[in-house]
């Protein structure tokens, strides 16, 4: 496969992914803003744009961190990169350029979210509810990731796409409980009343309320929760997921290329710290000192499939 090839698949998963993320957060925001708390840190709007890195971007544009000015930011602005508006369209450029590669569903469902965001871009703002357009968002997200699934052959571009998603989500989910942490922290006590209520908002934000109850009872705890989204194999959106889906598509890659690199050395010696790790091991290192360690060693092995993969035609 050309890598351009490989490049554009991998960031249509990329970039799928990452425009559910936004409507994620903007969900886990709108939750915990239902609460009843005013500690922690400022105001939880604000903590969206903490995590995700674009609070310069943000403030040199809208100023105050007002919920209608995040809506906007996260979902419509084109000059924000990781909007849901800028990363379906990027995604549905990358599907034309590789059309040939793509099955009939998979770009139908890309062309369709495109169209329909034209459509609700018409629509006056002051006539949207939030929860719309992440629902909406979330739907074609999963449509798109069902063709995937459904119709594609396993070759390599099944496994670059797989690549940017396991790559992807494992960022989202981090940068996700990111979110609850500077929220929370450090004003209030983990294993607080307000410390659960907000786990739980974060579940439900994840659509993973449901599956943590079945995995563990009734009794929400940080220790649970962490346990669940970080080390939990059978956790969809857990990071040891994430990092095994991306051990098991390079390995795949790696075998069907006859050659091993220092990427797939790089992602094993994560899935072998998470492996081993606990969630007293994570809290007494500190949660948003893990999670932004987890996103930087994500970083780095994107950046590393990019200069392996990515760069050059492969043979």
């Amino acid at each position: 496969m050309l890598s351009r090839t490989a490049d554009n698949l991998y960031w249509i998963a990329r970039y799928m992914e990452r425009a559910e993320t936004a409507a994620r957060l903007l969900e886990v925001g709108a939750r915990i803003s239902l609460l009843p708390t005013a500690q922690g840190y400022r105001n939880e709007w604000e903590s969206i744009l903490q995590s995700t890195g674009t609070q310069g971007a943000f403030g040199a544009k809208y100023g105050e961190a007002i919920q209608r000015n995040i809506e906007s930011f996260l979902f419509f602005d084109r000059d924000n990169p990781s909007s849901v508006a800028s990363c379906i369209t990027q995604a549905r450029e990358n599907g034309r350029i590789v059309r040939t590669a793509l099955t009939g569903q998979v770009w139908d469902a890309l062309n369709t979210a495109f169209q329909e965001l034209r459509q609700i871009e018409r629509i006056p703002r002051s006539e949207l509810e939030l929860s719309r357009l992440t629902d909406w968002t979330m739907k074609h997200a999963a449509m798109v990731r069902g063709g995937i699934e459904a119709t594609l052959l396993r070759d390599d571009g099944y496994d670059f796409l797989n690549l940017g998603y396991a790559l992807e989500r494992g960022d989202a989910t981090a940068r996700l409980m990111d979110v609850k942490y500077y929220v929370l922290l450090p004003r209030m006590g983990v294993g607080s009343g307000v410390d659960n209520d907000q786990w739980s908002m974060m579940l439900r934000a994840l659509s993973l309320n449901r599956a943590f109850h079945w995995a563990y009872g009734g009794d929400v705890s940080a220790a649970k929760i962490a346990h669940f989204l970080i080390l939990n194999p059978h956790c969809p959106r857990a990071l040891i997921t994430c990092v095994t889906d991306t051990n098991s598509h390079l390995g795949r890659i790696a075998k069907m290329y006859g050659k091993s690199t220092d990427v797939q050395a790089k992602a094993q010696a994560l899935q072998a710290e998470l492996d081993t790790l606990t969630p007293d091991a994570i809290f007494e290192e500190g949660l948003h000192e893990f999670l932004s360690r987890f996103i930087r060693h994500t970083a780095e092995i994107a950046g590393m499939v990019h200069n392996t993969y990515l760069s050059g035609d492969m043979r």
